[in-house]
């Protein structure tokens, strides 16, 4: 029955996918906002709903491993995996303002909390992210987003699509966006769901299943919308979904979850921070010539399965 469930929700995620990435092109195209703010605003954030529900029921209950592993496991996925992935399929087109800004916002945030979890700020005997350490995250989030849009306004942009019909209405688009990510973030759910039953079945550990599962289950969203993008020649949309998505789960989801109890994360190793570190870098370095492609995307996917390999042993 579970495998019944996982495939009815495989189907689910592309539809949902699709939906949700038509209706945020129409947006891009009707308010003249370029494909990777809208990528990384409505796209990333909406598909980052996943990591916000585990990371802050993890606060609530007061796990801070689930909390901050979810987003350092996603974040390294995100790119790794979904990115890599996305590239081998379609060349992925990389601005100058996003080697300026956007990347080098996502490498900082991705130093930030490693700095933060292992106490560099402070001399507690406890690494951890209090709820103002949170409140920090929260303001470079309102800072990011904020200069994101007016750069946009100053900056009028076309966007990738190919396709040259008119925007359908703002209500069209916007029930697309909210119906799709509905979809989208269900079928997730039902497919994680199931894919744990038969995880512990088959014998994995509650770790591994964490640290796996869960990450990569949560980031599901990411990798449907960013395929679906590239599939209509959005790559842009599909890079802001990816490095919005990353930034959307350090800055807004770590710094909400420690308003409701502080994080730290003893079980979380170098190891794991250094390579979201390096997740975060690889764009920089992969795109230097414009684009991410395929070579660049099989390269990061190798990675990720390393990874996961050192992670299972």
């Amino acid at each position: 029955m579970e495998f019944i469930i996982i495939a009815v929700s495989l189907v689910g995620i592309v539809l949902g996918a699709d939906w949700l990435v038509d209706g945020a092109v129409s947006i891009a195209k009707k308010y003249k906002v370029s494909d990777f703010v809208i990528g990384a605003a409505i796209v990333g954030i909406g598909t980052s709903m996943p990591e916000l529900t585990v990371s802050f029921s993890g606060a609530l209950q007061g796990n801070s491993d689930v909390a901050i592993g979810n987003v350092v496991g996603s974040n390294i996925f995100n790119v790794m995996g979904i990115l890599g992935v996305t590239a081998l399929f379609f060349p992925i087109a990389i601005q100058k303002q996003n080697m300026k800004f956007e990347i080098p916002v996502c490498i900082a945030l991705s130093v930030i909390l490693t700095l933060l979890s292992f106490d560099f700020f402070t001399e507690m005997n406890k690494p951890q992210i209090a709820w103002y350490d949170g409140l920090v995250l929260l303001a470079i989030f309102v800072v990011f987003m904020w200069y994101s849009f007016r750069r946009d306004r100053k900056n009028p942009v076309q966007t990738e699509s190919v396709h040259e019909e008119k925007p359908m209405a703002l209500w069209k688009a916007a029930g697309l966006i909210i119906i799709g990510l509905g979809v989208l973030i269900t079928s997730c759910d039902f497919f994680v769901d199931n894919a744990i039953v038969i995880a512990r079945r088959w014998g994995m550990s509650e770790a591994v299943i964490s640290i796996t599962l869960i990450a990569c289950g949560t980031s599901l969203p990411e990798l449907a919308a960013s395929v679906v993008a590239a599939c209509k020649k959005n790559t842009q949309m599909a890079l802001g979904n990816i490095v919005g998505s990353n930034i959307f789960n350090i800055a807004l989801i770590l710094g909400l979850s420690s308003q409701v109890s502080t994080l730290d994360s003893a079980n979380i190793t170098i190891v794991d921070y250094s390579v979201m570190i390096f997740a975060a870098i690889l764009p920089l370095i992969c795109g230097i010539k414009g684009q991410i492609g395929r070579i660049s995307g099989s390269i990061m996917l190798s990675i990720f399965i390393t990874y996961s390999i050192y992670l299972i042993n």
